[in-house]
């Protein structure tokens, strides 16, 4: 197992630490060659976007195998991850078990009321909250609270949820509108974006019903995108190569996140050999779970 920064030394990817293929080479005379093969025509300078074209190339070529690095080693944490669950899990379980009895049996001893208090938070930390799923049906999803559960808590007046049924003109502009501009209908990115941002008001003024607002929405997609000049190949390139920066940040960030955590941690003390770290590790319990029996067992005999 190795982590991500050690496999690729630590390159940015901007960096050409690769050569790229077909890089022009030198022919007789000192001229270089097209990557083609072909002989440049004599007096004609190189294009000026080729060395950027060559830096995109080397920086996606980096990215790529920081990307597959980062992936590997993610499911390398996740793999030891169950594997960690499904071989210690029980482990911890009977440990904070038994601590919980020990401290049960300490307040029952002891009658002290701060006992009791440890005993019962010890006990309440084990035991599953009721009935959650049924609670929360209805009342929340991903997003949060429904905005009927917010104001019942806040004591606000309930308002019956607006019914509504768009007209027969509606549903006709609305399909209209959904089969020229569904974004699946895109070629490119930004298209697709374009598109996704314009569905969505279409949905929100159907989801209204509002006839008015879908008319002026087919105006609006009839008139297509205002047209703009296009950037040059190389504006192209400088964005790539800042993408491609971006882009390896936000794999560094992941890939620092998934060594600092625990089972990161874990991974990194026994790269070579994680099965033999959980067998020590559950030694370890087992010999920490003999010693809170063996309490156990002394307290419920003294009392």
């Amino acid at each position: 197992m190795t982590t991500p920064e050690a496999e690729q030394g630590g390159g940015g990817a901007g960096e050409q630490r690769v050569t790229p293929e077909g890089d022009a080479a030198r022919a007789e005379g000192g001229e270089p060659r097209l990557e083609d093969g072909a002989a440049q025509s004599e007096g004609e300078a190189a294009r000026p976007e080729a060395r950027l074209e060559r830096a995109v190339r080397a920086a996606e070529q980096a990215l790529i195998e920081y990307e597959i690095a980062v992936e590997t080693f993610r499911v390398e944490i996740e793999n030891f991850s169950r594997l960690h669950e499904q071989k210690l899990g029980p482990l911890y379980a009977r440990l904070e078990e038994l601590d919980a009895r020990i401290l049960e049996a300490r307040a029952a001893r002891s009658g002290d009321a701060e006992d009791r208090r440890r005993a019962e938070e010890a006990r309440a930390r084990l035991a599953p909250i009721p009935g959650v799923e049924e609670l929360l049906n209805g009342w929340m999803d991903d997003s949060g609270l429904f905005p009927e559960a917010v104001a019942m808590l806040t004591d606000q007046a309930v308002r019956p949820p607006q019914r509504v049924r768009p007209s027969e003109e509606a549903r006709k502009l609305y399909r209209e509108l959904a089969r020229k501009a569904h974004p699946d209908l895109a070629q490119e990115e930004k298209e697709r974006e374009r598109r996704e941002e314009f569905i969505t008001r279409v949905n929100a003024a159907y989801a209204r019903g509002d006839e008015a607002e879908l008319r002026e929405l087919a105006e609006e997609w009839a008139k297509g995108p205002e047209l703009k000049r296009g950037p040059s190949r190389a504006e192209e390139l400088y964005a790539r190569l800042e993408w491609l920066a971006q882009r390896k940040e936000l794999l560094a960030l992941l890939a620092k996140e998934l060594e600092e955590s625990a089972i990161g941690h874990m991974l990194q003390l026994a790269p070579d050999d994680p099965d033999g770290l959980l067998d020590e590790i559950g030694q370890q319990l087992l010999t920490q779970v003999t010693e809170r029996e063996r309490e156990l067992a002394t307290l419920l005999a003294e009392g």
